[in-house]
């Protein structure tokens, strides 16, 4: 009799992988992964994509291993939707079998546990190999992947993946996908901008990073290339986020109230604006008020945006965690419960239980007992996932008493 392989030990992050599989209502029989893009809408993710740049480079250095292996090789977008395949005619029909075809999404909820989906999950490297696989389909294949990252900004633009037999199962596949990722990110620097001066134009526009970032990310921009980059300090990462938050400015008065948990002496305040605006530049950071003078953008602002418009799944891709999470400035704190109470209530209203299970797995919400409560509702009894739910609400029973 065979055993069955989910009887078989397994990899705590395969494990994890089902369990978000599982939630996501990802049936083990389904015999395809969904496609997303049709052919019109392949062509143009494929065209706007930074990934094209350098899709050309890797066919050349990875592809034409993969073709004398027989396996596959398939460069997808951060969604998980595969934009390129390259192999050789009859390893491509035999992926076809299994919906591993250009447009096609691979994200773990939707195709269940693989290489590419799982990278994408945790953004690092993954194997996945025959019976770790969710769908009993995709059981005859192994597969390797890792993620690929703007080299100017730290953004994942997608994942590299090797796709085939028993024969990847080897420590050098990971070791020749990852040096090929790495020589694409290497080619995609070299196009980066490099400015010999802090841009002082008009025109100019800043973007923010501070979702479960200590130390803000600021990129300059003119509406088309990347000017500049860095990181700030914690102090000046609260003083942008404060802001930011106030397109018409702060006197020196209500950004120290928003800044300091007690009395700031406004010479300190006034040494640390000073110290930001010689990063900013005068034409980014003005006073009287205090204010930046380029329209900003964040991804805490995008998080909320699709809020409002009702688009939870895209807000909580987008959350990588509280804003600067060690802040103790009021208005930072006040920043950021006000996004992470919105996202939560809309994630206990949504009743979906794969959303609930990425808030519960990360750092921030694990020990959300309403939420663990709320997932229980909606997981049911015969799903994988109720297992767990039940041990984490007893976990929390006991240390909460």
């Amino acid at each position: 009799m065979t055993e069955d392989p989910r009887l078989a030990p397994m990899r705590a992050e395969v494990v994890a992988s089902w369990e978000r599989s599982a939630a996501a209502g990802v049936d083990i029989g389904q015999q395809d992964a969904p496609i997303a893009l049709d052919d019109s809408d392949l062509r143009g993710r494929r065209e706007a994509h930074p990934l094209a740049r350098i899709y050309p480079l890797l066919d050349d250095v990875l592809g034409r291993e993969v073709r004398a292996c027989g396996a596959v090789m398939a460069l997808a977008d951060a969604d998980g939707n595969l934009l390129w395949i390259c192999g050789s005619s009859e390893s491509r029909r035999q992926a076809e079998r299994i919906g591993f075809v250009e447009g096609s999404n691979w994200d773990e909820r939707v195709a269940g546990t693989n290489a590419p989906g799982l990278a994408l999950a945790t953004g690092r490297e993954a194997t996945v190999t025959r019976d770790e696989h969710f769908r009993s389909s995709v059981r005859s294949w192994s597969c390797a992947a890792t993620p690929i990252h703007d080299p100017g900004t730290s953004q994942l633009l997608g994942v590299l993946d090797v796709t085939g037999g028993d024969e990847l199962v080897v420590p050098q596949t990971m070791a020749m996908v990852r040096a090929a990722a790495r020589l694409a990110e290497a080619e995609l620097a070299r196009h980066l901008p490099r400015p010999d001066a802090p841009p002082q134009a008009s025109g100019l526009q800043v973007v923010l990073e501070l979702l479960g970032r200590n130390e803000a990310l600021v990129r300059i921009a003119d509406g088309r290339d990347r000017l500049g980059q860095f990181r700030l300090s914690r102090r000046h990462s609260e003083i942008v986020a404060l802001l930011a938050a106030a397109p018409t400015g702060l006197s020196g008065d209500e950004l120290a109230v928003l800044l300091y948990e007690e009395d700031g002496g406004s010479s300190t305040l006034r040494a640390e604006l000073n110290r930001l605006r010689g990063l900013l530049g005068d034409d980014l950071l003005a006073s009287r008020p205090y204010r930046l003078t380029a329209p900003v953008t964040g991804d805490w602002l995008a998080v909320g945006a699709q809020l409002a418009a009702g688009d939870l799944r895209s807000a909580m891709r987008g959350y990588d965690g509280p804003v600067l999470p060690r802040s103790t400035a009021p208005g930072v704190v006040r920043i950021r419960e006000e996004l992470e109470s919105s996202l939560r209530h809309a994630l206990l209203r949504s009743g979906a239980p794969d959303l609930m299970s990425a808030w519960t797995r990360s750092g921030w919400g694990r020990d959300d007992y309403e939420m663990w409560q709320s997932q229980r509702m909606v997981v049911s009894a015969a799903s994988p996932m109720r297992a767990l739910v039940d041990g984490q609400i007893a976990r929390l029973d006991r240390e909460l008493g």
